[in-house]
């Protein structure tokens, strides 16, 4: 009987120290790391997300832009951080293709995939194809024939070797049997500056960190390496409407460090499931360029461990970049 009590006065204990972490948590304000310069895709997502997350858990989340290495640098910074729940991260998909990178180019990764645990996807749009508007190609097939007949002249940009705008390009690239020169940038914003000044041909980019260049009339975009039609742009033909076997997602979601306490790592999923069925928040991202594609942590991970695979093997593909 002494064995039983002491059993469930155990298990009591246990459970108001779960209770009362989650209760605690957050009570003080929490860092959202965006491994990219303001601007760009996972930027302009991470912003209305953080500020709705801070309404919901009762304390401020505020974006850090960590730019560099075409998100390495602030990735592992945030695979490094203090497991305790304060110190999440908004990524792309490209977390599964920098590591790989790494392994072809022979250096230590910065950090694994291992190192964090989902929270939640937020969004998952295929990156499109843009030329500036003044460009003489109105259509993928006159841009491939373009650099079909002139090979690296035509050049692109990205936010870094590897990066999520590089290795679609490199896909279309080897589909299509076509050279072009690319020119990496810091992040997703300066790529899409590079564009609009004139400095690159093209960019491959999700529609959040674009659109308001496509309405503008300023930039063209071409295709897209999804396989359906994108809310954001309905009229825009996919690549394999024209023939090229090429897709890539660029999706967002939450991370934070797989040490973080399961108490707060629910917590942190309660809160993202309430803000991206928010319908307000839906409508900002949204008006941002991509609608929420929301999964939770699980059903994420499933996801996740299945794109990484693919990922790692179109970089695979590419080879050794320097």
């Amino acid at each position: 009987m002494k064995t039983t009590a002491l059993k469930s006065l155990a298990a009591g204990i246990t459970m108001l120290a779960a209770t009362t972490a989650w209760a605690q948590y957050p009570d003080r304000p929490i860092t959202m790391i965006v491994p990219f310069p303001p601007g760009g895709v996972t930027d302009t997502v991470a912003r209305p997300i953080a500020d709705a997350l801070g309404k919901e858990l009762g304390q401020s989340v505020v974006v850090e832009n960590k730019a560099g290495a075409g998100g390495a640098i602030g990735t592992g910074e945030a695979a490094r951080a203090k497991p305790d729940g304060y110190t999440i991260m908004l990524m792309l998909s490209s977390i599964s293709i920098l590591p790989e990178a790494d392994k072809i180019l022979g250096r230590k990764a910065a950090y694994e995939t291992t190192d964090f645990k989902p929270i939640a996807r937020i969004t998952a749009d295929p990156t499109v194809l843009v030329v500036p508007a003044k460009s003489p190609w109105s259509t993928v097939d006159e841009f491939v024939e373009a650099a079909r007949k002139a090979p690296g002249e035509l050049n692109y940009g990205s936010s870094g070797i590897y990066g999520s705008m590089h290795v679609p390009m490199a896909m279309l690239e080897k589909d299509a049997e076509i050279k072009m020169t690319h020119v990496p940038y810091t992040g997703a914003g300066p790529a899409v500056a590079a564009l609009l000044g004139g400095q690159v041909d093209a960019i491959s980019t999700g529609p959040s960190s674009i659109l308001q260049h496509i309405k503008a009339g300023t930039v063209r975009p071409l295709a897209h390496w999804g396989d359906k039609p994108l809310n954001a742009l309905p009229d825009v033909p996919g690549l394999s409407e024209a023939g090229y076997d090429v897709k890539f997602v660029q999706w967002s979601g939450i991370f934070a460090p797989k040490d973080v306490p399961a108490d707060v790592i629910e917590r942190l999923r309660d809160a993202a499931r309430k803000v991206a069925n928010d319908p307000e928040i839906q409508k900002k991202v949204l008006a941002a360029g991509s609608p929420i594609d929301y999964m939770d942590a699980d059903e994420f991970q499933a996801y996740w461990d299945a794109d990484d695979a693919v990922l790692r093997k179109a970089v695979q593909d590419i080879g050794k970049v320097e």
